[in-house]
């Protein structure tokens, strides 16, 4: 069990992921947990349903944790953080959940002897099923990197990603549910061309992908060759297949990341 004092900034929909998958997890004392947001009703919320500890302020909460989690939403980030940064122990962890927002920026309102790990979950860590990157900064040691990726482990997957390649997170893990549920969309909607039943199909084509996914986890074998265990010869899976490949299907699907990267670099820019 984590014998730390844990705070949140912001209580959203991935500070209630976290704090639900350090509860249930048991990897916390609930009490141990300190959460402060603008809304007064969702500290009382928060506190009722899982017995953690509200504060008054966010500078009083700053007071009192070890590892604080900045949780608003990265236009207003580096105001909150600033405005709590002399509050802080001198070796509170900050560990910041907004998109976009470099570690330098978070540095230059902290103080650039701070220790600081940026991280980027998606979300289906509200299902306990997400995929979080982590990035320290030089100061943070392992046994704290290990710790935090060992919170974002409670509801999902989660590995330490160097800075550079956050951008690559953002496309293949932070939109990327964007693109499957598009995905499972059309094919429930060609059940239902074929006769299905609305809810049916969605049924069938979600444990489809869902399936799929944990094949390619658990097996360890290349996607394209599960491929070719489903395509028999002259079969319907090919043909589908066939078709995919002619309309442009991973060229769209490469393409439309690519697209999705240059995005995200392009709004980081803007943050600095």
């Amino acid at each position: 069990m984590l014998d730390k004092k844990i705070g949140f900034i912001g209580c959203g929909n991935m500070s209630k992921a976290i704090i639900s998958g350090l509860v249930n997890g048991g990897k916390i004392a609930p009490a141990n947990i300190w959460v402060f947001d603008r809304k007064p009703q969702t500290n009382q919320a928060m506190a009722q349903q899982f017995g953690i500890t509200p504060a008054d302020s966010a500078e009083a909460l700053a007071r009192e944790v070890d590892i604080l989690f900045g949780a608003v939403k990265p236009n207003v980030i580096l105001k909150a953080l600033k405005d709590v940064a002399n509050q802080l122990k001198k070796d509170t962890l900050v560990v910041s959940i907004a998109a976009g927002v470099t570690l330098d920026s978070l540095a230059s309102v902290l103080g650039h002897d701070r220790k600081i790990i940026r991280v980027m979950p998606n979300t289906p860590s509200l299902v306990n099923e997400g995929m979080t990157s982590v990035t320290p900064n030089v100061l943070v040691e392992q046994q704290e990197t290990d710790e935090v990726v060992a919170i974002f482990e409670s509801f999902g997957k989660a590995a330490v990603v160097s800075e550079y390649l956050i951008h690559s997170v953002v496309g293949v893990s932070g939109s990327a549910p964007a693109y499957v549920f598009m995905f499972i969309e059309a094919m429930a909607d060609a059940a239902v061309l074929g006769g299905m039943p609305r809810a049916q199909a969605y049924q069938f084509a979600a444990q489809a992908v869902k399936g799929s996914a944990q094949m390619v986890l658990e097996t360890g074998k290349h996607p394209g060759e599960l491929k070719d265990m489903v395509c028999s010869p002259g079969g319907t899976t090919i043909e589908a297949v066939k078709v995919l490949e002619e309309k442009g299907f991973r060229a769209a699907v490469i393409e439309a990341m690519q697209q999705c990267m240059a995005k995200s670099e392009a709004l980081s820019k803007k943050s600095v």
